[in-house]
């Protein structure tokens, strides 16, 4: 009896791989103001389209039929129409359209190579009128134009002196904040309106933050997260006129606030967002807080977000998640108390076959404590486990307790995974964040190394069956683990990773020129560090590489350098190194293309299965 039971708990269906990569049936939910309507993204032949429905009627019609390249962002404007762009890969051409809703005229506002826009404002007083940020000018710096939707105008509104990173507007859509960078400090400026010039109110170093977020009821104040002063990052008040006033909102001893929900609607604050071990909200709004409290009793054990609203804010679009759920849309009209299930982002995936992503902590070497995440194969006891370590991408970004569909599929073959938040990872504390600069091939791989002998040493994991996989700069970490660590890692996964820190930094993309010189300061100078960097990147150590590797990149990935990683591929070849190399036109660094997606992770299976040799 108790071996048939074990044999019951160890029978895992393995869930098909387009069950977790397939592109969804409907996703990224948003309302019209008015409350009319509805929009989706919905897959036309392996393309994402806009798709509308009527919430009187309930019907749905196709409002865009792209084949050739799906629709990016998109947005709702205050005079019922969308607002989309498309990335024309194969010319590095960017599209922006304009849609009316009521005569499904599509209108094409722009159409420039190698030129990135961003919306900042929408105007309910203008509902023709969008404010943008834009670097067809300069390459290198973002100028305020006025875009019309309806006609196709663009108007200059302020031109970019050289130095201004980020423009920031009031509810009308005046632009009265920006931050400027001198490379290392950064500022921010304020004025009282359009006529009056731009003045400096606050100036800091790159180790502290001040990001604006609102203006709060009084028009010379505004509300900021801000960590000048203390570690954690809190929310605060602050007095344009003086930048001395400074009210604390709230804070929190164990973590940075990462996000606040403001309404522009009704000028509110109405929750502050942080990660402890799993994540959490503060409401600031009584009235926020009870409709939060309402969802959670219907949608318990789900953590929950208003994800866009009408612009009288009684209906609101929710979005739904747990570590073993993608999770669901729903619409709450709020005056009925009316809750409608719009879709499951993925109703292939059952909860009850997937596994809790545990949060973890240890002691690095040098005794800072590090937090992470330990996802266990259902079934499987925390003992003698086959694992794959997936460092985080982005040096500064962290990994959260939510759904991973890569986490799920890795623990679904049977493997542990592993998400370490080594030191410099977002939301635990300037002095946490400090420890990380100028450590990306020191105390931070240390930190991913620490861990993986803490879980070797705790016996949760087979000492000789540890894969590493990692995008970007998880991708380095992966290459400097084999690299640096060969006797731990049988093998190692990597996507558009970062190979050379000298190219990475030379030949950066013109917008992000403005951050080098801090970039230098808490990555590396590629002059005073060259040493340090040459020891470090992958490039230069291909005789150090003994493990298999599997590598995948994106042609179009504008932070790659094509010929050096062939290059790189060329010179593991010869040493003998056992590497398959998929380059993918028309992609940039994430595979858009479902077809490409699928080829990927079928391939990450047949790779671990033959270098790691896990029986279920």
């Amino acid at each position: 009896m108790a071996l048939l039971c074990a044999c019951k708990q160890n029978s895992v269906r393995q869930i098909p791989v387009s069950d977790f990569f397939k592109t969804p049936e409907k996703s990224v939910f948003k309302i019209s103001p008015d409350g009319e309507y509805i929009s989706y993204l919905k897959p036309y032949k392996d393309k994402q389209n806009i798709y509308i429905q009527s919430l009187a009627t309930g019907a749905e019609q196709m409002a865009t039929s792209f084949e050739d390249y799906s629709v990016r962002d998109y947005s709702w404007t205050f005079n019922n129409q969308l607002v989309f762009s498309q990335d024309i890969i194969a010319d590095d051409v960017f599209r922006m359209y304009a849609l009316d809703v009521a005569t499904h005229k599509l209108k094409n506002l722009l159409s420039l190579p190698k030129v990135r826009i961003r919306i900042i404002n929408r105007n309910r007083n203008q509902p023709d009128v969008l404010t943008i940020a834009m670097n067809q000018r300069d390459p290198g710096n973002f100028d305020v134009l006025r875009l019309n939707v309806k006609t196709g105008e663009l108007k200059p509104y302020i031109i970019n002196p050289g130095n201004v990173t980020k423009w920031y507007s009031d509810p009308d859509g005046s632009i009265r904040l920006a931050k400027v960078s001198d490379g290392v400090n950064e500022s921010i400026l304020y004025r009282t309106n359009d006529k009056d010039a731009f003045k400096s109110i606050i100036k800091n170093n790159f180790k502290d933050r001040v990001e604006p977020i609102a203006f709060s009821g009084d028009k010379n104040y505004f509300y900021a997260l801000s960590n000048v002063n203390r570690d954690k990052t809190a929310l605060v008040e602050i007095n344009a006129d003086n930048a001395k006033d400074e009210k604390v909102v709230y804070a929190n001893d164990k973590a940075d606030i990462l996000d606040v929900a403001y309404s522009r609607n009704k000028r509110r604050l109405e929750l502050a967002a942080y990660e402890d071990a799993k994540p959490q909200k503060h409401f600031l709004n009584s009235e926020v807080e009870g409709i939060y409290q309402k969802l959670s009793a219907r949608l318990a054990d789900s953590e929950i977000d208003i994800v866009d609203r009408d612009s009288d804010e009684n209906k609101l679009i929710i979005s739904t998640y747990t570590d073993k759920n993608p999770g669901s849309y729903y619409l709450y009209e709020r005056a009925s108390d009316k809750l409608t299930k719009l879709a499951d982002k993925n109703p292939e995936i059952s909860t009850a076959e997937l596994c809790d992503m545990e949060p973890v902590s240890f002691k690095a070497s040098d005794g800072l404590l590090i937090n992470g995440y330990l996802t266990v194969p259902k079934g499987k006891d925390k003992n003698n486990l086959p694992v794959v370590v997936m460092p985080h991408d982005g040096i500064w970004n962290r990994n959260s307790w939510d759904y991973d569909a890569e986490v799920q599929f890795l623990a679904n073959r049977g493997y542990a995974v592993f998400q370490v938040n080594y030191r410099g990872s977002a939301g635990y504390g300037k002095a946490f964040r400090n420890a990380g600069f100028k450590q990306v091939g020191g105390k931070i791989q240390s930190d991913i190394n620490d861990g993986v002998q803490w879980l070797i040493k705790t016996k949760v994991a087979n000492p000789k069956k540890i894969a590493i996989f990692g995008g970007g700069f998880g991708g380095f970490s992966a290459l400097y683990g084999v690299s640096f660590h060969p006797q731990t890692y049988n093998c190692a996964i990597v996507k558009y990773g970062l190979i050379n820190f000298f190219t990475y930094l030379k030949d950066a993309p013109p917008a992000f020129k403005p951050f080098l010189q801090m970039t230098y300061e808490m990555v590396g100078n590629p002059e005073t560090d060259a040493e340090q960097l040459r020891a470090i990147s992958p490039v230069f150590h291909t005789d150090k590489i003994k493990s298999p590797l599997l590598i995948f990149q994106g042609a179009k990935d504008p932070r790659a350098n094509i010929s050096e990683l062939n290059q790189f591929v060329r010179e593991l070849n010869k040493r003998g190194v056992p590497v398959i190399y998929r380059l993918k036109e028309n992609e940039r660094a994430y595979f858009k293309s479902e077809h490409n997606r699928m080829e990927m992770y079928a391939e990450i299976e047949k790779f671990l299965d033959a270098n790691m040799q896990v029986k279920q």
